[in-house]
């Protein structure tokens, strides 16, 4: 593995799965430029992923909370 792969540290899995033709073109082609494993690229990639879709309902119901509690002033900065 090349010494930007962080997989080595981790306990990995084989696993299998489709993709889009033009994206895996561009997987291996970053990969290469960036002079890392394919394997390193999506594990970090699908990490990130799981990261920012798990925050998102958090950061809409805290969003949601703040509307409904400054609904009056939001509604006067508005005019």
């Amino acid at each position: 593995m090349k010494s930007h792969d962080t997989i080595t540290s981790m306990k990995v899995k084989k696993f299998a799965t489709q993709i889009d033709e033009r994206v895996l073109k561009d997987l291996n082609n970053y990969a290469k430029e960036a002079d890392r494993s394919i394997s390193s690229v999506v594990s970090e990639a699908v990490a990130e992923y799981l990261q920012k879709a798990r925050l998102r309902p958090a950061f809409r119901s805290a969003m949601a909370e703040v509307i409904n509690d400054h609904e009056e002033l939001l509604a006067r900065l508005a005019k």
